[in-house]
């Protein structure tokens, strides 16, 4: 018997992908128009895009089976475009996650279930990775992945695929101006994890401004460690954390909580989750030498 076409195979392994990954890929009804995608992150909880969540109430999802039912939000966490919306009514699958990051140049199928005819399929290969990035949402995406498959319509909240069907991350368009972008999905099950807890992801500040300034030899030496740049504080917001806890104009910024801070980038993501709210030790360097500050780090509303 001869061998089977390798492009045979190939479609048909794709095919295979797409039945699997359709099956924890649901229709998410929350906005005037066209309906979105979302994925099965647990029994009762789809993550999607928060930008296609636009009301609180009346959200109906329809499952891979064709039944629809209702949802209601779980949390939000809009600077890196992530809902989380808990059913009723129904228990499910949750989606198998690839077991390794994706490798640029990797095969992936971007999903969609934008409206009741079924599953939809686009396919490419990762073609970037990149991050982190500060969102058009207020947020700073730690890191993010390109695709050419094409982004069709009500395609945001739905999975990027491998080859075997597993979710390597969610696409979304609502993150840099309609450009889609993919949160992997150690990052996007990562926030699924707190909002699912807290519904809400905190996000904290100091009420400075900084601009990055070289860090000299001398400097480094005295810091015992090797860190070419920190924060050179310019502004300090009056009544706000940093000014409660002393510090001052020309300070430079170089380590929050015994995490090193280069940029203003390292500094947003230095301030999220357990530390807002908290007493923290801040690094700093004034007058060439290492100094520790506790500031109790404000929340961002």
């Amino acid at each position: 018997m001869a061998n089977e076409n390798p492009l045979t195979e190939l479609s048909n392994a794709m095919a295979d992908a797409v039945e699997k990954g359709g099956t924890v890929t649901v229709l998410v009804n929350a906005r005037r128009r066209m309906p979105a995608s979302g994925i099965v992150y647990s029994s009762d909880m789809i993550l999607t895009a928060d930008h296609v969540v636009e009301r609180e109430d009346d959200i109906r999802l329809t499952l891979p089976d064709g039944e629809t039912v209702m949802a209601a939000v779980a949390g939000r966490d809009p600077g890196n475009d992530l809902a989380l919306l808990r059913l009723s009514g129904a228990s499910l699958t949750a989606a198998e996650t690839a077991p390794q990051p994706a490798r640029i140049g990797q095969l992936a199928l971007a999903l969609g279930r934008p409206d009741s005819a079924g599953i939809q399929a686009s396919l490419g290969v990762v073609s970037a990775a990149g991050g982190p990035v500060r969102t058009g949402r207020g947020g700073l995406l730690e890191n993010y992945l390109r695709t050419d498959t094409i982004p069709y319509p009500g395609f945001s909240g739905g999975p990027l695929i491998d080859t075997e069907g597993r979710v390597l991350g969610l696409n979304t368009s609502g993150l840099a101006r309609g450009v889609s972008l993919t949160i992997p999905v150690g990052s996007a099950w990562q926030v699924a994890e707190i909002l699912a807890k807290n519904g809400r992801v905190r996000r904290g500040f100091l009420g400075v401004r900084s601009q990055p300034v070289p860090i000299s030899a001398t400097q480094q030496e005295a810091l015992e460690r090797d860190q070419e740049s920190g924060l050179l504080l310019v502004g300090i917001e009056r009544g706000e954390p940093a000014e409660q806890a002393g510090l001052l104009v020309g300070d430079i910024l170089v380590a929050i909580a015994g995490q090193p801070v280069s940029d203003a980038d390292e500094l947003l993501s230095r301030l999220v989750g357990s530390i807002v709210g908290q007493p923290t030790p801040v690094q700093i360097l004034r007058g060439g030498q290492p100094t520790l500050i506790t500031v109790t780090i404000g929340e961002r509303k």
